[in-house]
């Protein structure tokens, strides 16, 4: 009752006729996540759930082109040039496109938008790739004294034709498909400054290096050009609406309610009833016994899997609240715990991925090798995988920390994604399998939201994190950089570093030859697999459940570069009948 006071209450605050029956209406969308949405604004964007609002509240200037995932095509553009030796990109920009504040677009707004990028890059936020190609380094200002204002300034601007022009240090293969991420997409200058955002300008450029902008005002008043407008969000419900001033083609779909509903049972059972057109499903086996073969259900199956996800063990806890005594006396550990290779192999041994897989995945899974999607170049399907084997993890143990890990035992306290129920299954798996080798070793799982994970992570507090990565741009640095580098996004997480590995990784940034780069990124799976700094969670084949009467939803018209509820498509692309 109180799920559908909240949404009756959502209707008329946007002015909506009628009560909750209007959110199964034709032209209504219903959508229940188990997760909050740390941010609206595309500056701080670097999650699937807020890159799922946020790619249809914004537009960036280039797409992926249908299903592609290496073809763009013109979004906000409407051409480019590339010049200087690939190291100058030049764009013209669609005219007449509306902001939902009724600002027109100019390329003042695009400027402001990559320059407000540069300026922040904060470390929660994936603009650090984007600063990597046009200032030469992903650091932002006050961890890098070479970058200046000037700097900042000459890497993208406007030219006497309102075109809007990028200057790169070097050659930089990626760029474009860099610009094809939700996170890069133009904001409305005018709007954000009125609501006292960064000013644009050299004068006070350097308040707002590297601040965190998850909560800023433009993530409370969102403005863009995309479809759909921002009407009304709390903490258990978005409500969203169709742009009328919209410059493309008028999407069917008129209003998008996404709700917060953390228990499986009740959006399952919303779902089947019809209150939800789409639900996160709790994965293939809750999908494929819960909801396939049910009435007004359909199952779209086989889609292609471009996240890559892992057990993260931080070799570095930075909070000792987790610690428990903060020695291996069997009430705690030490914040570097994760630190010795034995510890590391012991918990991959003890990780059951055959029972994931039957469990979670309904039998629909696949080992990989390394943290790549199998579909990537650079892929090496040769590597060795770990398996479930309780002799190898008992041998392990036996050898971690001189053998008072075995001797002493250890208390691990670790959280997982609130509502996640694959994330829940994981950590019990590996709690069950740890826990009956020694009863000296104890495992505590409890779940926690996800915004506070991804922040207490980030800072490097959690000793053991589920976390996956989803593709920016499609090109295996991004996933490999990203996990193997101790200069990579997810260093924070797990603190483990390798010399030959950031060696190799740098190597294949520096080259474009296709068949050097898979070489290189071979020897860091291999490595990778010797050193195991990570748990590699089986991948599934993608399957989505939606209502029978939402159309749009196909494995043909599937992008998996989009975020918006494993649908592979935007919302103003779906309709009902």
């Amino acid at each position: 009752m109180k799920k559908v006071a909240l949404l009756s209450s959502l209707l008329v605050a946007g002015a909506l006729v009628g009560t909750a029956q209007a959110a199964v209406a034709k032209d209504t969308l219903v959508v229940q996540w188990s997760s909050d949405v740390p941010t609206l604004d595309p500056s701080a964007t670097y999650d699937t759930a807020s890159g799922a609002i946020v790619e249809n509240l914004y537009e960036t200037l280039v797409t992926y082109k249908g299903a592609s995932i290496r073809e763009l095509e013109p979004l906000l553009a409407t051409k480019w040039t590339i010049s200087n030796g690939g190291r100058t990109y030049t764009f013209d920009l669609r005219k007449n496109v509306k902001f939902h504040s009724g600002n027109t677009m100019t390329c003042a707004d695009a400027e402001y938008s990559f320059e407000r990028n540069l300026v922040t890059n904060a470390a929660e936020s994936g603009n650090w790739f984007i600063a990597e190609s046009l200032l030469g380094t992903g650091s932002n200002a006050n961890d890098d004294k070479s970058i200046t204002w000037a700097k900042i300034d000459k890497a993208v601007e406007c030219n006497r034709a309102g075109q809007l022009v990028f200057t790169l240090p070097k050659v930089d293969p990626a760029f474009l498909s860099k610009l094809a991420y939700a996170g890069q997409s133009i904001v409305d200058r005018q709007h954000a400054i009125r609501i006292g955002e960064w000013k644009g300008t050299e004068a006070d450029w350097r308040n707002w290096i590297g601040k965190d902008l998850q909560g800023s005002n433009l993530s409370k008043q969102p403005s863009g050009t995309g479809a759909y407008r921002l009407v009304r969000r709390d903490a258990n419900a978005i409500l969203a609406q169709a742009f009328d001033g919209y410059w493309g083609k008028k999407p069917a779909i008129k209003n998008v309610i996404i709700q917060r509903v953390p228990e499986l049972a009740a959006r399952q059972q919303a779902f089947l009833r019809g209150d939800a057109d789409l639900i996160e499903a709790g994965g293939r086996a809750n999908i494929e016994e819960q909801l396939k073969g049910k009435p007004g259900v359909v199952i779209v199956d086989g889609l292609p899997n471009t996240v890559a996800s892992a057990f993260f063990m931080n070799q570095n806890i930075k909070d000792a609240s987790r610690l428990g005594s903060g020695k291996l006396d069997g009430r705690g550990i030490p914040a570097n715990f994760f630190s010795d290779v034995n510890v590391r192999r012991a918990f991959a041994y003890s990780f059951n991925y055959a029972q994931y897989i039957r469990d979670v995945q309904n039998g629909k899974g696949k080992q990989r090798t390394m943290l790549l999607p199998d579909s990537f170049p650079g892929y090496d399907a040769k590597i060795k995988t770990y398996t479930y084997d309780p002799k190898q993890a008992e041998a392990y143990f036996k050898r971690a920390w001189g053998g008072n890990v075995w001797r002493n035992g250890f208390t691990l306290n670790v959280a997982y994604r609130a509502g996640s129920v694959p994330a829940q299954t994981a950590m019990e798996i590996l709690k069950k399998n740890i826990e009956a080798l020694n009863p000296k070793f104890r495992i505590n799982i409890q779940p926690k939201e996800w915004s506070a994970m991804l922040n207490d992570s980030k800072a490097g507090k959690e000793p053991m994190i589920i976390i996956g990565w989803a593709p920016d741009y499609a090109d295996p640095d991004n996933f490999m950089y990203t996990f193997y580098s101790s200069n990579g996004y997810y260093f924070p997480r797990s603190n483990w570093k390798d010399a030959q590995v950031d060696k190799w990784l740098e190597q294949a940034r520096e080259t474009t030859n296709t068949a050097t780069r898979n070489r290189l990124y071979s020897l860091v799976g291999q490595r990778a697999y010797e050193q195991s700094p990570y748990i590699l969670i089986p991948a599934g084949v993608g399957i989505i459940a939606h209502r029978d009467n939402l159309l749009g939803v196909s494995a043909r018209t599937y992008n998996p570069m989009i975020s918006f509820s494993d649908t592979g498509t935007l919302w103003r692309d779906l309709s009902k009948k």
